[in-house]
Parts: structure tokens; C-alpha cells; sequence
């Protein structure tokens, strides 16, 4: 199922400016099949056909038949195409390159437990991987989607997290293994910036919610909504304290397309909203966009005293320098989400 159309316009009037650095270009994408890079992708082909750009894109993936069951609308397209490979591994597609949007390896919790050299390998060495192939293929630009989990945790005194916090993850902790690889696959793309002149971008990006988002692994948002969808009583497995913030995906979209093509080489631009929410709240948002509301079911209890761990960052640099702002609020991101599914369930 396609993303909404008013989604989609959102996205180009809001990246109108940026699109001819792409004009008669390839593009090569890594994680083209998950939740960044569908977004990326119908964007892309929203944007080159409404401006006739002539572009091209090729979509690394392990399982072309997984992805076309997914987004045949993309599978198929006729600017489309997909190169089958691992990241750590595949063979160079022929041709020049102009761009290249790395956003392979997702944030995932259950492999991070059940396979962290495997999360850590993926990482590293597909980025080393994509970087040698932008050097021999001639890119000029390469955007690499990293993580607000290089910061490592949040100090509960810092309501944002800024780029220039020079924390880190706990090395000597494996639920570090995310967070280390994303700072390993940035160094990667410094030192390749500075010994072979790729303009390598970096978006650190903290957490979304939209369509494509799935409803049935860590992401609480999604896992909110799933309960919402199933009717199901809306269950928060801690104490609901937690802060988060939450940007939604069109808005992502026009951040990551403006860092790619606009943005400073080896500057690293935080991606998310700094509107933070507590886990509880965002419960109830999601219950308020449903009729009737379900019921709300907080397994945790609150330690009192205890500060409230934070996730939320300071996007001030994307802001004063890119001129991005979050301009769809949360319960409208929400309801655009939960309409999304319900869709494409009706759909079959």
C-alpha cells in the first residue's frame, strides 16, 4: 500500500528547493526495505516524477521477493531497481553513483540480544563495504543514517541532547553494541571523508512514528498502536515514566533528503522532535485517536525520586542551519498512522 498522498506532497513542498543535486543522477540505497528507507523511497519516486528529474535508483536487499510482497508499487517501479546482496558483502553495481543513502541495519532490540557480533559486523562492516563502493563508483554524496544511541544514556539533567555532548555508550556493556557500531560506521565516514573526498553526511536519528512502522517488536509507539488496531487493552510494560519524543515520518523525510543533499559533510544533525512525552502519555494520545478509547495497563511501578530516564534531543543544528522544524504534531501523527493500517488491513 502506498503512503499518503498528502503525505507525499508534504514531503516535496517542503524539499521543492533540494531535488536538482539529484537531476539525471543514481542513486544507490542500502535498508531500502525498512522503515527509513520505504519513506526515502516513495518520496523519491513522488519527487522524480512530479519534476521529471530522470533519476534512478538501485535498492541493495537480501530478498527481492520479501520486498516486492511489501511495496510492489516500489519493487516494480520503472526507476526502481533491486540488486540482491548482503551489506557486508554485495558486488558493485556497474555505473556511476551520484548519491548514496546508507540506512541499513535498523535499531533492532531482539537481535542486539540474540546476535550482537552479528549487529556489530552489519554495521561496520557494511558501512566500510558501501564507502569503498561510493570511492569506486564516483559518489559525491552519501548520507548515513546513525543513531541518538551513540550518545550512550541520557544524563537526567539534560532535557536535549545535543551533537556536541561528548558522552558515550558503556563499552563494557553488551546492550552497547548498537550505539559503539553507529560510532565506529561515523568515524568510518570521517576518516573516508577526509582521505578521499566524499561528502559524507551523518543524521542521527532518535525515534518516529508513521506508516511502514512495525507494530510488533520494541518500538513502543508501534506496539501502542497494534493494541489499539487489535483492540486489545493498550499494555506499558514499565512504569510509564520514561520521556521520549517523536517525529513523524514525512517529516523525517524532508530532514534526511535536506541533510543528504544540503547538508555539511562530517557534521552530525540530530533527527527527531524535541517535544518529550512519557511512555504513559503516549498511551494515552494513541488510546485518544481511537473509539472508543481502550483501556490502558501500566504493568510497571514508579520508584519515587527516581528521575525519568530521557531519549529526546536538541535539533538545534538542523534548525538554525537547514531551516527544518517537526510541522505535524503527534496525535495528528497518530491518527495519520492508525488510518495508514487500518488501510492496508481492509486491503488485504
Amino acid at each position: 500500500m502506498t503512503l499518503p498522498a498528502t503525505d507525499l506532497d508534504h514531503i516535496l513542498a517542503h524539499t521543492a528547493g533540494q531535488w536538482e543535486d539529484l537531476r539525471g543522477g543514481r542513486l544507490f540505497v542500502t535498508g531500502g526495505t525498512g522503515f527509513v528507507g520505504c519513506w526515502l523511497l516513495e518520496s523519491f519516486v513522488k519527487a522524480n516524477e512530479a519534476l521529471g528529474l530522470g533519476a534512478q535508483a538501485v535498492v541493495l536487499t537480501r530478498n527481492p521477493e520479501a520486498f516486492a510482497g511489501k511495496a510492489p508499487h516500489l519493487a516494480g517501479h520503472p526507476a526502481v531497481r533491486l540488486h540482491t546482496g548482503d551489506v557486508r558483502t554485495f558486488e558493485f553495481p556497474e555505473g556511476e553513483f551520484s548519491h548514496i543513502i546508507h540506512a541499513a541495519t535498523e535499531a533492532s532490540a531482539k537481535q542486539a540480544t540474540e546476535d550482537p557480533l552479528g549487529m556489530f559486523d552489519t554495521i561496520v562492516e557494511g558501512t566500510r563495504r558501501t564507502l569503498d563502493f561510493a570511492v569506486r563508483r564516483g559518489t559525491r554524496k552519501l548520507l548515513l543514517t546513525s543513531s541518538g544511541a551513540v550518545y550512550g544514556r541520557q544524563p537526567h539533567d539534560l532535557s536535549h541532547i545535543g551533537e556536541g555532548f561528548t558522552g558515550g555508550p558503556d563499552p563494557a556493556d553488551p546492550k552497547s553494541v548498537y550505539g559503539e557500531g553507529k560510532r565506529a560506521a561515523e568515524l568510518l565516514c570521517t576518516l573516508y571523508a577526509a582521505r578521499q573526498g566524499l561528502a559524507c553526511k551523518i543524521a542521527r536519528c532518535f525515534a518516529f512514528v508513521g506508516p511502514y512502522l512495525p507494530l510488533d517488536i520494541h518500538f513502543a509507539v508501534g506496539n501502542f498502536i497494534g493494541d489499539a488496531l487489535a483492540n486489545r487493552p493498550i499494555l506499558v510494560k514499565g512504569d510509564g515514566t520514561s520521556l521520549r519524543s517523536y517525529l513523524y515520518a514525512a517529516d523525517m523525510a524532508i530532514w534526511l533528503w535536506t541533510i543528504l543533499l544540503a547538508g555539511q559533510s562530517c557534521r552530525a544533525y540530530n533527527v527527531g522532535s524535541e517535544r518529550a512525552i512519557s511512555i504513559a502519555d503516549l498511551a494515552r494520545t494513541v488510546a485518544a485517536a481511537v473509539v472508543p478509547p481502550p483501556e490502558i495497563r501500566i504493568l510497571g511501578k514508579a520508584v519515587p525520586g527516581r528521575p525519568a530516564e530521557r531519549y529526546v534531543p536538541s535539533t538545534r543544528s538542523a534548525r538554525t542551519e537547514l531551516g527544518l522544524e517537526e510541522r505535524i504534531d503527534l496525535a495528528d501523527a497518530v491518527r495519520r498512522t492508525l488510518a495508514w493500517h487500518r488501510g492496508r488491513a481492509a486491503r488485504g
